[in-house]
C-alpha cells in the first residue's frame, strides 16, 4: 500500500484517524472546523501531508509525506503504550510496537538484556522478561501482563538512570575490534535509485575487503532481477550471522542544489537511544569517503529505518550523492570516483574492526 498527497479512500480515512490519535491532527478534518466533516475525511489534503512528514521527521524515518509500508507499519505501532494490551513472545509472528520497545527500555536499564529497543517482542525479550519474572517470584511464562506491569512499576520507582544496554554495546564494539579478517561482512547495493553505481561500488568494496581475509556477502548480484526489502535485508543480515552490514545507496531531491555524501547508523531522532557501534562505523566510514571522493560532507545521523533498526549487527546506510545534482551525477559515474568511493568505504571499515 502506497498512499500519498491528492489520494483518496478508506486507508486514507484510516492514517488520519491513526495520526488523529497520537496528536498530530485535530479529529475534524475541516479548516477551523470543530466536527468531522464526512466529505474530506478519506482525502489526503495539506493537513495529513503535514501530519505524515511530521510523524517521519519525529520517528527517523524518510521525510516524503508518502505513506507506504515501512512509514504504515510505523504508524500502527505507535498506537499501543506499554500496559494496553499483553504482551508475549509469538514465534514466527513477532508482537511490535511502541510498547514493546518501552518494555525493552525498561528491562535494559534494570539490567535485563533484552536486546536493542527495536519494537520487536523477540527471543531476547522473552528472555529477559522471564529473568525479571523470576527476580520478583512472578510465574516465569514470559507473560507481560496486569501483575507484571505492577511489579515493574514498583521496581522502575526505585531504579532510575540504567546504563546497561549502553555497557553492552561498547563490550560489543571491543568484541569487533580484533582485526578485518575474520569478520563477515554484508555489503547491500541499492537497488532502486541508481542501481548500477550502487553496484559497482559494492563490487569494489568486496575485492578490497575480500583481499583482507574477510568473508564478504552481497544482498544482491548484478544479475539479480528481484530485490527483497529491508525487512527481508535484516532478515537476510542475521541468519547468515554478519559482523557488520554496510548499504549502499545514492538519493535525489525535488531541487538541484542539495549535493554531498552522508552515512545513516541505527538511532532515534534527537539524542535518544542509538546503536553505539553503528554510530562509530559511521563515522570512520564517513570521514574516509570524504576524504577520498572530496565529497561535500554531509555528517551522520541517526535513523529508524528498517534496515538499521532490525539487523543485530552494527548496521549503516551510506549515500554517495545525490543524483539530482549535476555535479554529483558526473562523479558518480567516473571509475575513478566509484574506486574512491569503495576505498574510503572499505577502509572505514578496517578503522573500525583494528585491535584498539
Amino acid at each position: 500500500m502506497i498512499i500519498r498527497h491528492g489520494d483518496t479512500g478508506a486507508a486514507v480515512a484510516e492514517v488520519r484517524a491513526r495520526l488523529a490519535h497520537l496528536g498530530l491532527l485535530p479529529y475534524s478534518t475541516g479548516q477551523n472546523s470543530a466536527a468531522i466533516n464526512p466529505g474530506t475525511v478519506d482525502v489526503f489534503d495539506e493537513d495529513l501531508d503535514k501530519a505524515v512528514r511530521t510523524f517521519q521527521q519525529e520517528r527517523g524515518l524518510t521525510v516524503d509525506g508518502i505513506v507506504g509500508p515501512q512509514t504504515f507499519r510505523r504508524i500502527d505501532e505507535a498506537r499501543w503504550q506499554l500496559g494496553d494490551r499483553v504482551l508475549r513472545f509469538v514465534p514466527g509472528h513477532l508482537m511490535t510496537g511502541d510498547d514493546v520497545a518501552e518494555l525493552q527500555r525498561r528491562l535494559n536499564e534494570l539490567g535485563f538484556d533484552s536486546g536493542r529497543a527495536d519494537g520487536f517482542f523477540g527471543i531476547n525479550t522473552d528472555i529477559a522478561l522471564r529473568e525479571l519474572q523470576r527476580g520478583v517470584g512472578l510465574a516465569t511464562d514470559g507473560i507481560y501482563g496486569p501483575e507484571c506491569f505492577k511489579a515493574f512499576d514498583r521496581l522502575m520507582r526505585t531504579v532510575s538512570g540504567g546504563n546497561a544496554e549502553r555497557l553492552r554495546d561498547h563490550v560489543n564494539l571491543t568484541s569487533l575490534q580484533t582485526g578485518i579478517a575474520d569478520k563477515v561482512v554484508l555489503i547491500d547495493p541499492g537497488s532502486d535509485l541508481g542501481a548500477n553505481i550502487c553496484q559497482a561500488v559494492a563490487v569494489r568494496v568486496e575485492g578490497r575487503l575480500a583481499a583482507l581475509g574477510t568473508q564478504v556477502l552481497l544482498t544482491r548480484s548484478a544479475q539479480s532481477t528481484a530485490a527483497m526489502d529491508e525487512a527481508g535485508r535484516a532478515d537476510f543480515a542475521n541468519r547468515t550471522g554478519a559482523d557488520l552490514v554496510v548499504s549502499i545507496h545514492v538519493t535525489q531531491a525535488a531541487s538541484q542544489a542539495p549535493t554531498g555524501a552522508a552515512t545513516f547508523y541505527f538511532g532515534a531522532p534527537g539524542g535518544g537511544a542509538h546503536s553505539v557501534t553503528g554510530r562509530a562505523l559511521a563515522e570512520l566510514i564517513q570521514d574516509e569517503l570524504c576524504l577520498r571522493t572530496f565529497a561535500l560532507d554531509c555528517r551522520t545521523h541517526p535513523r529508524t529505518w528498517d534496515l538499521l533498526r532490525l539487523t543485530r549487527a552494527p548496521a549503516v546506510r551510506v549515500e554517495l550523492g545525490y543524483l539530482s545534482n549535476e555535479v554529483d551525477a558526473a562523479r558518480l559515474q567516473e571509475a575513478r570516483a566509484q574506486d574512491a568511493a569503495a576505498e574510503g568505504i572499505a577502509t572505514g571499515i578496517k578503522k573500525f574492526c583494528a585491535p584498539r
